[in-house]
C-alpha cells in the first residue's frame, strides 16, 4: 500500500514536472515579433475590455487572441508610434468595445494627441456600437461597409431590483447606511429608483449623452440637432450613414487600404499593435533618463490575504506591500496612481488609505481616476496629492452602508429551523435567522456614523476645506468627474497625459523631458498562474448557494457573483459605490 501511495506522488510530480518543461520549451520557440520595417502602418484593433491592469501573459497564442491591451498600453503605442519615424500611419479598428465612458475618453484623446504628429489615422468600422463610433471619430477618416449597419441609437441606464423575488422566497435585508444617496441596499430592498436615485441617474445620463451628441458632432462637424436626429432615428443602415456624414465614405476594408496607400504614397506595410508594442526596439530612438511608476488599483476592495491576488480585486494585504515596495524604488522619481475601484470594504479601503499616504510622504504622487474611483475608490485617493479625473469619470459617493439578510422566511419554506443561546446583548446582531432589533439598529447606526464621520474627515484633510462643506457634496452622492471638479473634489480633468504632466512639475523634471512608466503590479505569466494559490470564497458562495437552493453544476445569478455583493452578505461596514454602470 505504502509503494503505491509513493508511486502516486512520484507520478503526480513527473505530470506536473513534464507539463512544465513541455510549456517552457513552448515559450522558448515563441518567435520574437517581426521587426518594424520603415514605412509601417500600425493596426490597432480594440476589441472588447481595455484593462488597467496588465492581464496574465500567456507564452504561446496557440488559444486564440492576442493578451487584450492594457490603458496604459494603448497610450504607450500611440505616445511612441507618433515619434516614431518608421510608422507613417494608423489603422483603428475598434469592435465590440466594452469600456466604460471615462476610458473612450481617454482614447479618444490618445488618437486626437497622435494625430498632431501629422500622421493619418484611418478608422475602419464593422457593425460598429456607440463606443467603437464614440472612440472612431477621433480619426481623420472613419469608413464602413457598404452592407454594415451604425448601431448608435442613444444611451440608456438600468437599475435591477430583486425585492419581489427576494421576497416570494421569505428572505428580508437589513439595510443601514449614512448618506440619503447611499443606495447600494436598494436594490434588496427596494422594487423601483428612489427619488435620489433617479436624481443622480437623469444628471448622469444627461452629461453622457450630452458629451455623445458633443464628440461626434466636433469630430464630424455636424450641429447638435443634426447628431440628435441621427441617434433618433439609429440604428442606421450605412447608406443613410454616409448621407448624413457620419462617414467618409462606405468601403470595403481592402479598399481603404487602397485609400491609405495613396494618401501615404507607399505600400502599406502592416505592423500589429502587440508586436510592435513586444519590439526589443520598441523604445529606440527615445532617449529617457526618467522614470515614474504606474501603480495600477483596479476592482473591488477586500481584505486580501498575504500573498494572494486577483486580477478583479483590490487586496489590501498584497496592494499594501506592492505601496510599500514602490516607495522604496529609487529609481522612481515620482509615482502616478491610476484608480478603477468603486470601493469595498472599509477596514481594508482605510489600511490602503494609510500605505497610500505613506508613499505621497516618500515620492512626488498623483492620482489619475479611469472610469470609477467611487466611494473606497475615492477614499484611497485621500493623500493631499493632486487628482485627475475624465470629465466622465464616476466619483464621489461618500458614505457607508451596512446589510444583512434575514433568512427566516426561507428556512421556514425549506422546512429549515433554528435554535440558538446565546451570551451578550449583541451577540445574535450577525444572525441570518432573524431581523435586527431596535437596539441591534442603534448600535449598528453608531459605528456607521461613525465611520461615515472618518470618511469626512479623511476628505476634509485632504482637500483642505472644513468638514461641513465636504459634507454637502457627500451624502453618498456620486458625482461624475466635471461635477466632482465643479465641488472641489478633484483637482483637474484629463488624462494619463496630464497626470504625467502634473507629476513631472513635482518631481522637478523638466516638461519637454521624455519619462518611462514602469507600471505596478507587473504582468504575470502563466507560471505565476500555475502556481497561484488564490481560491475563491467558497464559504460565501456556499451560504448563498444554500440560500437559494442553487446547485453546484450551476452557475450563480450575476448579481450575487459579483464582489460588492459577496461583500455585502459577508458582513463589515461598506465603502461601496451604490451601482456599477454599464451603459447601453
Amino acid at each position: 500500500m505504502l509503494k503505491f501511495f509513493l508511486g502516486m506522488v512520484v507520478g503526480a510530480i513527473l505530470v506536473v514536472v513534464i507539463g512544465v518543461l513541455i510549456i517552457a520549451g513552448i515559450a522558448s520557440m515563441r518567435s520574437r515579433p517581426p521587426a518594424v520595417a520603415s514605412d509601417s502602418t500600425l493596426i490597432l484593433r480594440l476589441d472588447g475590455d481595455l484593462p488597467e491592469r496588465a492581464p496574465v501573459e500567456l507564452p504561446f497564442e496557440g488559444f486564440g487572441q492576442h493578451t487584450p491591451l492594457t490603458v496604459a498600453d494603448t497610450w504607450a503605442i500611440l505616445r511612441r508610434a507618433a515619434v516614431d519615424k518608421r510608422i507613417r500611419a494608423i489603422v483603428l479598428e475598434p469592435q465590440n468595445l466594452a469600456v466604460g465612458w471615462a476610458k473612450m475618453q481617454e482614447l479618444h484623446a490618445e488618437l486626437d494627441n497622435f494625430r498632431k504628429s501629422g500622421k493619418p489615422v484611418y478608422a475602419y468600422l464593422k457593425t460598429p456600437s456607440a463606443r467603437d463610433y464614440y472612440v472612431a471619430t477621433a480619426a481623420s477618416k472613419v469608413y464602413l461597409g457598404p452592407q454594415d449597419l451604425l448601431n448608435l441609437k442613444g444611451v440608456r441606464f438600468e437599475l435591477m431590483y430583486f425585492k419581489k423575488t427576494l421576497d416570494k422566497l421569505g428572505i428580508t435585508v437589513d439595510v443601514e447606511h449614512d448618506g440619503k444617496y447611499k443606495d447600494f441596499g436598494d436594490m434588496f430592498t427596494r422594487s423601483d429608483m428612489s427619488p435620489e436615485t433617479r436624481e443622480v441617474m437623469t444628471s448622469i445620463v444627461d452629461r453622457v449623452y450630452g458629451d455623445l451628441v458633443k464628440t461626434i458632432g466636433v469630430s464630424r462637424k455636424k450641429s447638435a440637432a443634426e447628431v440628435e436626429d441621427a441617434i433618433n432615428n439609429g440604428p442606421l443602415l450605412s447608406s443613410d450613414v454616409a448621407a448624413r456624414g457620419l462617414v467618409d465614405s462606405l468601403c470595403y476594408e481592402d479598399e481603404m487600404f487602397g485609400k491609405l496607400r495613396r494618401e501615404i504614397n507607399t505600400e502599406v506595410r502592416k505592423v500589429d499593435a502587440h508586436d510592435y508594442l513586444q519590439n526589443g526596439d520598441f523604445d529606440a530612438g527615445l532617449k529617457t533618463k526618467d522614470k515614474i511608476g504606474f501603480v495600477v488599483a483596479e476592482g473591488d476592495i477586500i481584505r486580501g490575504e498575504p500573498g494572494s491576488s486577483n486580477e478583479t480585486e483590490i487586496q489590501s494585504e498584497s496592494f499594501t506591500k506592492l505601496l510599500d515596495k514602490v516607495s522604496n524604488r529609487s529609481d522612481l522619481k515620482g509615482v502616478i496612481v491610476r484608480i478603477d475601484s468603486p470601493g469595498g470594504e472599509v477596514y481594508a479601503t482605510d489600511a490602503i488609505w494609510k500605505s497610500m499616504n505613506d508613499l505621497a510622504r516618500k515620492k512626488p504622487v498623483v492620482i489619475s481616476m479611469s472610469d470609477a474611483a467611487a466611494s473606497g475608490g475615492y477614499y484611497i485617493a485621500m493623500n493631499g496629492t493632486p487628482i485627475v479625473a475624465y470629465p466622465e469619470t464616476l466619483t464621489g459617493s461618500i458614505g457607508v452602508v451596512y446589510g444583512k439578510p434575514d433568512l427566516h422566511g426561507l428556512y421556514d419554506k425549506l422546512g429549515i429551523s433554528k435554535d440558538s443561546i446565546q451570551r451578550g446583548h449583541f451577540a445574535g446582531i450577525d444572525s441570518d435567522y432573524k431581523p435586527l432589533t431596535p437596539e441591534e439598529k442603534e448600535k449598528l447606526k453608531q459605528g456607521i456614523d461613525a465611520t461615515y464621520q472618518t470618511f469626512l474627515r479623511r476628505v476634509s484633510d485632504s482637500r483642505k476645506r472644513p468638514v461641513d462643506q465636504i459634507a454637502l457634496v457627500a451624502e453618498g452622492r456620486v458625482w461624475l468627474g466635471d461635477q466632482a471638479k465643479e465641488n472641489g473634489l478633484v483637482d483637474e480633468l484629463g488624462g494619463i497625459d496630464r497626470a504625467i504632466e502634473l507629476v513631472k512639475q513635482r518631481a522637478r523634471i523638466a516638461p519637454y523631458d521624455t519619462v518611462s512608466l514602469v507600471t505596478f503590479p507587473p504582468r504575470k505569466t502563466l507560471f505565476d498562474l500555475l502556481f497561484n494559490n488564490q481560491s475563491p470564497d467558497a464559504s460565501i458562495e456556499a451560504r448563498i448557494r444554500m440560500a437559494l437552493g442553487i446547485p453546484q453544476a450551476v452557475t450563480l445569478p450575476p448579481v450575487f457573483a459579483a464582489p460588492q455583493v459577496r461583500a455585502f452578505l459577508h458582513g463589515g461596514y461598506l465603502s461601496v459605490c451604490p451601482w456599477v454602470l454599464s451603459i447601453n
